[in-house]
């Protein structure tokens, strides 16, 4: 009788550490460590070109939101759709496009946060010569969180994209070399605006980005401190992230030696610490 007792005790005591356990889980602060959930490739069928996802939390009841990382390749983009409650894409990384159906593509860069409101057909992806990346954050609505459509097709891609007011004052600005140097050497600064900055770094073949690389890797090996400021300035509005730069500045110290690298590093830390 004493044994059946002490089991039945034990096992309450058992029941009741399990329960409080279960209580003080479920009010826990919950962290998902970086990499610690699968990357994969988005679906073909809703998504043209190369688009990596990255999941970066689950719907956890009574909230209804969830969020991905998203990379999209210079080019790619969704397929038409709309979401049950809308959707928030806070840009991290590069140049992209946003378009709703019967507006004028609207571009968007790094820094930007887009708001699409609830049933609204649209698509989000790439600039043809730039990667993009977003998070994007959304609702469920009795299990939904987007109902797919038709792919968006070339022709509706590569239509202009809309200048706003912003963009317009803008243009009325003295172009980067003509205002640097235009009063000086005006042909010098028209050729630098116009076939550098105009058409190479225009080009396709290679991205804005991987552009941004390549120059910040010359005027590193040339040891050009007062030009590569203003580059290292582009690469960041281009994508280059501040991992991706220290990891090309210590590869090239072997390269080009380690004078070039330090003084390199100071002007990076100087662009990459301003807000």
């Amino acid at each position: 009788m004493r044994i059946v007792v002490a089991i039945a005790i034990s096992l309450c005591m058992l029941a009741s550490s399990a329960q409080s356990q279960t209580s003080k889980d479920q009010g826990a602060i919950q962290i998902m460590r970086s990499g610690s959930q699968p990357s994969r490739q988005a679906p073909a069928e809703n998504f043209t070109g190369s688009v990596r996802v990255d999941p970066l939390f689950q719907v956890n009841a009574p909230s209804r939101a969830s969020g991905s990382l998203v990379t999209f390749e210079p080019g790619a983009r969704t397929a038409w759709h709309a979401h049950p409650l809308g959707q928030i894409l806070i840009v991290t990384a590069g140049v992209g496009r946003v378009q709703r159906w019967g507006d004028p593509v609207e571009e968007i860069r790094q820094g930007d946060v887009v708001w699409i409101p609830p049933g609204q057909k649209h698509w989000h992806g790439a600039a043809p010569s730039s990667s993009m990346a977003h998070i994007a954050i959304l609702e469920q609505l009795d299990g939904k969180v987007v109902d797919w459509m038709e792919k968006v097709s070339d022709a509706q891609y590569s239509a202009p994209v809309h200048a706003d007011d912003s963009n317009a004052n803008a243009g009325a600005k003295p172009r980067p070399s003509q205002g640097a140097i235009g009063d000086f050497a005006p042909k010098l600064a028209e050729l630098t605006d116009d076939v550098l900055y105009g058409d190479i770094w225009e080009r396709p073949q290679l991205s804005k980005r991987d552009r941004s690389l390549v120059t910040v890797a010359a005027l590193i090996a040339l040891n050009r401190p007062e030009q590569l400021r203003s580059h290292l300035i582009m690469a960041r509005k281009n994508g280059v992230t501040q991992q991706e730069l220290v990891e090309t500045i210590t590869h090239l110290a072997f390269y080009c030696g380690w004078p070039n690298a330090v003084n390199a590093i100071g002007v990076a830390k100087e662009v990459f610490g301003e807000k």
